[in-house]
């Protein structure tokens, strides 16, 4: 496996360069089923793109447009400045695509199935057989060259798929659950993996329930919530809850305990502070949410607590997940209690 510093791959800035995709206003319907609602979106060279939903939120049926293997209701999708249902060809030539499984083969080793699938790319001769090592080298694949496809481990046979998908050299990829079921050696595995591939200048589009993961690989998220795209931004934004909000302005999630009984007392409080609210009382105090430009507007908050008589034992921030961000912004879409958040782990 090639070594990696620990670095993350930096986000290029927009305007220094033309999207290398840009998503208006896409649609797609099945029957009666209306699976994606309008989105749009752009993504620039080089950047990791955390892609997240609930199962059958959309994330999949986006993907497969991007990826040419489904065509849009309505809207328009360029990668690379080419239109992918009028340049349908030029554009799987830049692309990449790794589904959430992958066919296997009777009586093909693994050496065996990248070979047939370069040849399929069109590589002949020495050029393909340099490109066939190459990818099995980066993926950590040559060790396993003469085992048989349909005998390897979860794991396996998704880095096998990885370089099956690297094989024609594409610039922009595509990725539907690449970690799922790996082990935690396989998931560190392949998160150099993106690390480097971000090096190397490529794009990538991810999608993902594991948010954590998404959080340290991406540089950005996109959130899809029935087939709605309800949050672009980068993943710090969203656990400090300054997604929505006034310049300047942070949401902290903070635990504070209180000594005696003076639950009834600190509520009545809060209920009379501006950018303030309870999100749980407990028995020793209370989790709230607070509204604060800075630590130091923060720590008056606690000041007029302290102020006000409250007795207060402990205060401290709580560093917010990015599972709990997704859930609280569904809520918020959904304040009747028909969420679409379930299957988020």
């Amino acid at each position: 496996m090639n070594t990696l510093t620990e670095s993350a791959p930096s986000a290029p800035t927009p305007s220094s360069a033309e999207p290398m995709v840009k998503v208006t206003n896409l649609h797609r319907r099945f029957d009666t089923v209306h699976a994606v609602k309008g989105i749009s979106f752009e993504i620039y060279p080089g950047q990791v793109v955390g892609f997240i939903g609930a199962n059958g939120a959309g994330k999949t049926t986006t993907m497969r447009m991007m990826a040419t293997l489904e065509r849009p209701t309505k809207g328009k999708i360029l990668i690379g400045g080419a239109d992918v249902l009028r340049e349908t060809l030029h554009v799987r030539q830049i692309v990449g695509w790794m589904p959430d499984n992958y066919g296997t083969y009777a009586n093909m080793n693994v050496f065996e199935y990248l070979d047939f699938f370069a040849r399929a790319y069109g590589l002949k001769g020495a050029k393909r057989n340099a490109r066939v090592e190459e990818i099995m080298d980066f993926a950590d694949l040559t060790v396993m060259a003469d085992r048989p496809v349909n005998k390897l481990s979860k794991g396996m046979g998704q880095r096998l798929c990885f370089g099956r998908m690297l094989l024609p050299d594409p610039q922009f990829l595509i990725l539907d659950e690449p970690a799922a079921g790996l082990d935690p050696k396989a998931r560190i595995e392949f998160k150099n993996l993106v690390r480097l591939l971000a090096q190397q200048g490529k794009t990538l589009f991810i999608s993902s329930h594991i948010l954590s993961e998404l959080g340290e690989m991406c540089d950005t998220l996109l959130f899809i919530d029935a087939g709605t795209l309800v949050y672009h931004g980068a993943a710090e934004a969203l656990r400090r809850g300054t997604h929505g909000q006034q310049a300047g302005a942070e949401l902290h999630v903070v635990d504070v305990g209180l000594a005696g009984e003076s639950g009834q007392p600190f509520k009545d409080w809060v209920s009379m502070q501006a950018g303030m609210k309870i999100l749980e009382m407990r028995r020793d105090g209370a989790r709230l949410e607070l509204t604060a430009a800075s630590l130091e507007v923060l720590a008056e908050h606690l000041r007029r607590m302290v102020q006000a008589g409250l007795p207060v034992v402990e205060f401290h921030r709580v560093e917010r997940k990015l599972e709990d961000a997704f859930v609280d912004m569904v809520k918020g879409l959904h304040p009747a209690g028909n969420l679409s958040g379930e299957g988020m782990s």
